[in-house]
């Protein structure tokens, strides 16, 4: 029988939003969405192609002097109606969450209200943004410092999660002056393309935002074009390394968010039902298909299998189905090809020594023609196993045990990521011990995703990028540092 497909008739028709002109396709090749929970069709599209950018590039510059020339008092009024408007129309995007990637129809109103927290968080900013003057030596003279901005900034976000992606950086750049276009991954274009709608309706002057929905082609004709100032991409190691290769053609700045195999480290004094619990978030979360998402769990031996056999015993109550359901709370993940992959790193787990404790096998019946995994724990994970040090970008947890803090932390830094790691105790002195010693650009304790919000920055080390988005330091990555000496000496 199978699940429902989504109502094609709400979903967005424009491909692209060049200037002031809304199109239903671009010059590039059809694209045949499908839809994960049914394998089926929802439309059909015309792609944006390398000419495309190039006039979203052209209609971004011609707007900019205008944008950045605005006060911010009014920038921040229309980053203000935006939020207003998206919290408006959060029952529209809803749905098109769940259509673009299966995402579960409940997490659809805390993504809308996030997106708006965002526009509004940096809005807030917008009217903010001053200098500060130096005390020179040498000579009498006047030194200032200014915040400009780039002027176009590209942005190329990825499919697990496009409007938090987007949005995340679109903030920022439009609060500093920047004009934007938009990339749009041709597998999950839906929220953006309503995200354009509401643009122009809060009244964005043409060209602020630009929107090119595509692939790889589009995006590296971003990352080539000398009209853009800088990009910032969010997505995986291998495509960012190409990303930078090109970059260095016009010597263009980049900002990367990348991927991540985050360790959870839960200690003996953990609140263990609370601990599990978020353990088990980072195979749920996002249908498992979280950068940040905790799937590498290290355990301390006294609690292990304990903690096992919690973890086990959620995961048989976590509902996996139809993502338009309100009951269920796990999705499909977002193609075949990434099924097939996910079962083909937990076999290679197991021919590793893994224990296969739970989940592993597609999931047939109702599910049969989607994209669905159980949630999949691996035991007795060696640390020196492809699964462990990988990202498996599934619902897929691996479980190690340690017999020390040192033994926990040196596994816990032993990754070439570094992105998010978590700490579970109840001991105030080592929670601080343990997460000043994490090589991660996040750290939380005793949580899961509670501190991705707009206020604090968010971003990694090592081979998870580089650059912050969120904070203060989120809304300086758009920006560039002008020094002004003045002499007062006739």
């Amino acid at each position: 029988m199978g699940f429902p497909n989504p109502d094609r008739s709400v979903l967005p028709e424009h491909a692209l939003v060049i200037g002031a002109a809304a199109e239903t396709g671009g010059g590039g090749d059809v694209f045949a969405h499908i839809y994960p929970a049914t394998g089926e069709v929802t439309r059909e599209f015309r792609l944006a192609n390398a000419g495309d950018v190039d006039r979203a590039v052209a209609a971004a510059n011609a707007a900019q002097p205008a944008w950045r020339a605005m006060p911010g008092d009014k920038r921040r009024d229309l980053m203000f109606r935006l939020a207003a408007l998206i919290e408006e129309k959060a029952a529209e995007m809803t749905p098109l969450l769940t259509a673009e990637n299966g995402s579960i129809i409940i997490a659809g109103p805390h993504m809308s209200a996030d997106a708006a927290q965002k526009f509004r968080y940096f809005g807030g900013w917008a009217d903010k943004i001053d200098g500060r003057t130096v005390q020179t030596w040498g000579g009498p003279a006047h030194d200032y410092v200014s915040y400009e901005p780039y002027g176009t900034v590209g942005i190329i976000v990825p499919w697990n999660g496009p409007l938090f992606a987007a949005t995340m950086v679109m903030a920022p750049a439009l609060a500093a002056g920047n004009c934007v276009v938009l990339k749009a991954p041709e597998n999950a274009p839906y929220t953006l393309m309503k995200l354009m709608e509401i643009i122009r309706l809060a009244g964005f002057p043409p060209g602020v935002v630009n929107l090119v929905t595509g692939g790889p082609d589009v995006g590296a004709a971003m990352v080539s074009h000398p009209g853009i100032g800088k990009i910032e991409f969010i997505g995986s190691g291998n495509t960012a390394k190409k990303i930078l290769a090109s970059a260095a053609e016009t010597l263009k700045p980049v900002g990367l968010e990348l991927g991540g195999k985050s360790a959870v480290v839960v200690f003996a004094d953990a609140d263990l039902q609370a601990a599990a619990k978020r353990g088990l978030s980072g195979a749920v979360s996002a249908n498992g298909q979280g950068c940040v998402n905790g799937t590498r769990l290290l355990v301390e031996r006294a609690i292990y299998e304990p903690y096992l056999q919690m973890l086990q015993a959620m995961a048989g109550h976590v509902k996996v189905g139809d993502p338009l359901a309100m009951d269920t709370f796990m999705g499909p993940v977002i193609s075949e090809a990434a099924l097939d992959r996910i079962q083909g790193m937990v076999a290679g787990g197991v021919s590793e020594g893994g224990r296969l404790v739970c989940g592993g096998e597609r999931l047939g019946g109702d599910h049969a023609s989607g994209y669905f995994l159980p949630i999949t724990l691996l035991a007795d994970v060696s640390p020196e196993s492809r699964i462990a040090r990988n990202e498996v970008f599934g619902p897929v947890l691996v479980v190690t045990p340690f017999d020390s803090e040192e033994e926990a932390v040196a596994l816990a830094n032993d990754s070439d990521y570094g992105l998010g790691a978590y700490v579970h105790t109840t001991n105030l002195s080592r929670a601080h011990r343990v997460a000043n010693r994490m090589m991660a650009g996040q750290v939380q304790v005793n949580g899961s995703g509670e501190a991705m919000t707009p206020c604090v920055p968010f971003g990694g080390m090592k081979h998870s990028g580089h650059g912050r988005l969120g904070g203060i330091e989120g809304l300086r990555e758009f920006q560039q540092v002008r020094n002004v000496w003045v002499n007062l000496q006739d």
